[in-house]
């Protein structure tokens, strides 16, 4: 081995823990207070959909920051939206978009208006906030989960997921009324 080679070789693999922990670190989806801009106003929602972030904004110059999971590619909320409606343990329904994507997947709701029951086991978990623009649903929500491993991914049918407990916590914090920009 080439003293070239040695040197090379050790600095790589000094650099390499360092390498590795910072990207581990990239993402953490536990609730956290953080810094954000001034110009954002306390008691509105702020979504980064890249950064797979929620920021719930509490006073100037600080929020709380939520990990989530996003919308695929192409099905994505994005502007800016009113939480109108606010529902512990939803029901749910797959959008006709969705069914028409994958019917195989939702077939036991074409012809027919059935809903799933809220539970543990329906999709949009314990919470959901509803998001209206104009007074109108755009069917987009801000809720829970019971697939905890999409949390920091771009999985969803264009809805912004959260842990359970982490939905929880912000549904107790933000009122009817209440701004959400997903950027």
């Amino acid at each position: 081995m080439r003293r070239r080679t040695f040197i090379a070789s050790t600095l790589a693999a000094a650099a390499l823990p360092q390498f590795v922990s910072a990207q581990t670190a990239a993402f953490d989806p536990t609730p956290q207070v953080v810094r954000i801009k001034q110009s954002y106003a306390p008691g509105q929602l702020l979504i980064l959909p890249r950064s797979y972030y929620l920021y719930y904004v509490t006073a100037p110059g600080q929020a709380m920051r939520y990990g989530v999971g996003v919308g695929k590619a192409g099905l994505e909320f994005t502007g800016t939206a009113t939480i109108s409606v606010k529902k512990e343990w939803p029901t749910w329904r797959p959008t006709d978009d969705m069914i028409e994507r994958d019917p195989s997947a939702y077939s036991r709701f074409i012809g027919n208006t059935e809903a799933q029951p809220g539970g543990p086991s329906n999709p949009l978990g314990a919470r959901a906030l509803y998001l209206f623009q104009g007074g109108k649903d755009t069917y987009f929500r801000i809720h829970g989960t019971t697939a905890p491993q999409s949390i920091g991914r771009s999985v969803s049918s264009g809805c912004i997921r959260m842990l359970n407990e982490h939905v929880k916590d912000l549904y107790e914090r933000v009122p009817i009324g209440t701004k959400v920009t997903v950027l």
